[in-house]
């Protein structure tokens, strides 16, 4: 895609959404990250329907820790892979505890070292909670960056290296926002909504289905 058009892509977004966000419910960087930890594998509706229940009753690292796992199983045991996540948020409210008196770092390794948090997870948190100007590469954007030719890539960390060069830094703020609900709402992966796309002149994609 030739850079005026990523510049006119982005304009568009930012003018249908001006200050785009997560749709995960959270009120600290904490609840953020246990929330993203959480969303692997399943929809942020649903875990925000389980940390409605949770965050009242533990949304600090020790509070969590004084939950314990077997609670905090009950509190998420309506999204899947359950166990294995709330193993994983044990662990980390544990090193968050001990190694960073009870703080999310704002330090990608350090992220990245806790169980649970990939890439991914680490760029979310930054981003969001942090204004980092991080991409973080889910599906629905990896969809958007090769469907259109914005940054096409065969896996994920090639799509975000792509990006960080090809959005405008005026953009890069909010660019993971409005690429991963454009790809929710919007460029579907079965039945993408053409017509309605904000986009579609710019997008490269050649099965995409004009508006009449």
């Amino acid at each position: 895609m030739k850079r005026e058009h990523v510049v006119e892509m982005f304009a568009r977004l930012r003018d249908f959404n001006p200050k785009p966000t997560t749709e995960l419910d959270y009120s600290s960087p904490f609840e953020l990250l246990v929330a993203v930890i959480l969303s692997a594998q399943a929809t942020d509706v649903g875990v925000n329907k389980a940390t409605r229940r949770l965050f009242p009753v533990a949304n600090t690292p020790q509070a969590m820790l004084d939950l314990g796992e077997e609670a905090l199983k009950k509190h998420i045991a309506t999204i899947g892979l359950f166990n294995a996540k709330a193993k994983n948020v044990i662990a980390t409210c544990r090193i968050l505890v001990e190694q960073h008196g009870g703080e999310v770092p704002r330090d990608r390794a350090k992220l990245e070292a806790l169980p649970g948090v990939g890439r991914k997870t680490a760029n979310v948190v930054l981003n969001t909670a942090f204004g980092e100007p991080t991409i973080a590469v889910d599906t629905h954007i990896f969809r958007v960056a090769n469907r259109t030719g914005l940054a096409p890539g065969v896996d994920v960390r090639k799509v975000e290296d792509k990006l960080m060069k090809v959005v405008p830094p005026e953009f890069r703020q909010d660019a993971h926002h409005w690429l991963i609900l454009h790809g929710r709402y919007v460029c579907k992966a079965r039945k993408p909504e053409c017509p309605q796309c904000l986009i579609r002149d710019l997008c490269a994609w050649r099965n995409k289905v004009h508006a009449p």
